[in-house]
């Protein structure tokens, strides 16, 4: 057998055959919601010297696509586990959260439920947590929030950069107002999982040199540092003088063995590309495009995250949110609809796929190269590769889209690009066989 395997040795250890060449071993020790494994995430083979494994969400709406629901609910339980774990607070929606993910197509809309007393800055990773990083802020009546940026933006100086060095691209910067960090308020840090924590570690030194404070919490999905990892964490607690928070939805012990080279295997385009109608939308009237610019580009727009916010701009942003996807929907004619948001680009798409109807599937496109491979189980199954077209020196994928899925397909950016640079990714929509595409952008 050739695909991602799972075998089940007892409830609670799992082992995960990736293409016949890595095998990983995962113990759970803890999965206080109950989650069933299968429900969290699938594997794959990552394009990378540093780490050859990738943990492929079912519940982030990045390599594979998801109800954008599932999204903002994943968010919503880590914001329970926080409350309850750390603010020993009792949350009442827990169980309704735990029943609605259980769904198959689960009704969600986000709820501030974490009272103003608490009142954390929080940090998304860049690029696959901004959107969960978002939606984990939306929980909370009273907060800040930003995300980490892998774009350089020459005009402005970072407030933090720091490295993730497995990552296809390593460097993080954070252009934030220096009041949003100069100060002592607990930092919260979500990603998507932690394997060795590493990334948390780095952005920990990095704000406790310039900005010091006692408290931080590290939230992720998946938390599988080792015994050694986490002996890190102590030390750098008891160096720093600091307490290091964590929560995660499950955690456990993870033991990877690789047998062999994996060799990218050759896909033959053997089915009819069509010419699909190509519709430009602009929500431009509904967003504040006031923000710097890249390369001499379109203005990137405020609402993102990206220059941080705070609980009553987010307010205004759902609000906008909502309005501006009564515009889409009437731009909408598919039975069987994909939004896909682009890069770092993720919570606003995954909030309007939310209100745009029923039968609408989310995901993004991604910096990450994988290993695709067609086969029942496996996380990467059809792939297709661009130049980004906000950055064509940067190349995009984009994953687990068949041909003849979708009927429509929404491409949101949050800043226009020009016909020229789009052409390459137009290209590659034509092999899905998707008849209806509109590119829809919020500044120009």
């Amino acid at each position: 057998m050739k695909d991602t395997q799972i075998s089940t040795l007892s409830k609670k250890t799992f082992t995960y055959t990736i293409l016949d060449t890595i095998a990983v071993d995962i113990e759970v020790t803890a999965n206080p919601y109950q989650l069933p494994i299968e429900e969290l995430f699938t594997m794959a083979a990552r394009i990378n010297k540093k780490r050859s494994f990738l943990f492929v969400s079912k519940v982030l709406g990045k390599h594979l696509p998801i109800y954008p629901q599932k999204g903002l609910l994943t968010a919503a339980l880590l914001a329970a586990r926080y409350a309850e774990s750390i603010k020993g607070s009792n949350c009442q929606f827990t169980n309704e959260f735990i029943r609605t993910f259980s769904q198959k197509d689960p009704q969600f809309k986000s709820i501030a439920f974490i009272q103003k007393s608490i009142n954390p800055v929080i940090i998304g990773f860049a690029e696959t947590a901004t959107a969960l990083g978002h939606a984990f802020f939306d929980c909370f009546e009273s907060g800040e929030y930003f995300h980490t940026t892998r774009e350089e933006i020459t005009s402005l100086t970072p407030s933090i950069t720091f490295e993730e060095e497995h990552s296809h691209a390593t460097s993080h910067r954070c252009y934030i107002p220096l009041n949003m960090i100069d100060n002592e308020r607990e930092i919260i840090l979500v990603d998507d999982e932690m394997t060795t924590g590493k990334t948390a570690v780095n952005i920990i030194q990095s704000i406790q040199a310039q900005f010091p404070r006692k408290e931080y919490t590290v939230v992720s999905i998946l938390d599988w540092r080792s015994e050694e990892n986490k002996q890190q964490f102590a030390e750098l607690e008891k160096t720093l003088g600091i307490t290091i928070n964590i929560v995660s939805l499950m955690s456990g012990c993870v033991q990877v063995n690789e047998n062999g080279k994996l060799q990218e295997q050759e896909r033959l385009n053997t089915y009819q590309e069509i010419n699909p109608s190509i519709e430009i939308v602009s929500l431009s009237a509904f967003f504040e495009g006031d923000c710097p610019s890249i390369n001499n580009k379109a203005p990137l727009i405020k609402e993102t995250g990206r220059f941080g916010t705070d609980s009553i701009n987010n307010k205004e942003l759902h609000t906008k949110i909502s309005e501006a996807s009564k515009v889409i929907r009437q731009h909408r004619t598919g039975a069987k609809t994909l939004c896909l948001g682009t890069g770092e680009f993720m919570y606003i798409p995954m909030k309007l796929a939310v209100e745009m109807g029923g039968n609408v599937f989310y995901q993004s496109t991604t910096r990450s190269p994988i290993y695709i491979q067609d086969i029942d189980g496996y996380g990467a199954r059809h792939g297709l590769s661009f130049p980004n077209p906000e950055d064509p020196n940067v190349a995009h994928f984009v994953y687990n889209i068949p041909p003849d899925e979708y009927d429509e397909l929404f491409v949101f950016f949050e800043r226009e690009v020009s016909v020229e640079n789009l052409q390459p990714l137009l290209n590659q929509v034509k092999k899905l066989k998707i008849k209806s595409i509109k590119i829809v952008f919020f500044s120009h």
